[in-house]
């Protein structure tokens, strides 16, 4: 048996596993551009990806997937502190000693789809869904080559700029990523807005970048135009 401990100083948590994991899906939610202070153990972000990892689970059931999260150490990003990143490669490492080199998608939103993609090259992971990801001018993109990388962001956002993960999606291409952007009709930053779209096209998003079953026809028909939007 595998067990996973909730030790408060480990960046991953993660489940009681009967035996080792095929697969593994790493949740990160939001936080803000500034903050040192702890993230409360009950927050608004953290309960948000919830209902993502219920659908990832579904969408994945029967095939010995792993779905945790990675625990942060202070809320905010911090500017070159980047603690998010610290932490998610932090949980990273921690999987790969615990389960093995399993593969590995990343599903972050806002803050946290910073901070998956930023970690997408780490050689776990397999492909980052990134939701309503925040994504400044001149963000890295190198790090994804060889990933498949999908980013959904609703149209409606005016928290973090969809039109900057569609910028994002086009230079990770370039740079040798299988990227794309999927804007969602109405959507807002909190994804509250036809909230059952966001959570059962990220299951089967995850499930296709696994290799669990096809990806989405319109995931994959945008994945073809090199992260340009039809």
């Amino acid at each position: 048996m595998l067990v996973w401990d909730d030790d408060p100083r480990s960046a991953l948590v993660a489940p009681v596993a009967a035996e080792p994991p095929r697969a593994a899906v790493l949740l990160l939610h939001g936080g803000s551009s500034e903050g040192t202070g702890a993230v409360p153990w009950l927050s608004l972000a953290g309960a948000r990806m919830r209902p993502f990892a219920r659908a990832v689970e579904r969408a994945c059931e029967g095939q010995g997937l792993l779905v945790g999260s990675v625990r942060y150490r202070c809320r905010g990003w911090n500017g070159d502190r980047e603690d998010p990143l610290r932490d998610a490669l932090r949980a990273l490492d921690e999987l790969a000693v615990r389960a093995g080199d399993v593969p590995t998608v990343l599903v972050g939103h806002s803050m946290g789809g910073r901070a998956a993609l930023r970690a997408g090259g780490h050689r776990l992971v397999q492909g980052v869904v990134g939701l309503a990801p925040w994504c400044p001018e001149g963000e890295p993109v190198t790090q994804l080559r060889g990933r498949r990388v999908v980013l959904l962001h609703g149209d409606r956002d005016r928290t973090t700029d969809p039109a900057a993960s569609v910028d994002y999606a086009v230079r990770a291409s370039a740079a040798g990523a299988e990227a794309c952007t999927l804007l969602m009709p109405g959507g807002d930053h909190a994804m509250l807005r036809q909230a059952g779209s966001w959570h059962r096209q990220t299951g089967r998003i995850v499930s296709g970048l696994l290799g669990f079953a096809p990806l989405p026809t319109d995931v994959a028909g945008r994945l073809a135009l090199n992260g340009r939007t039809p």
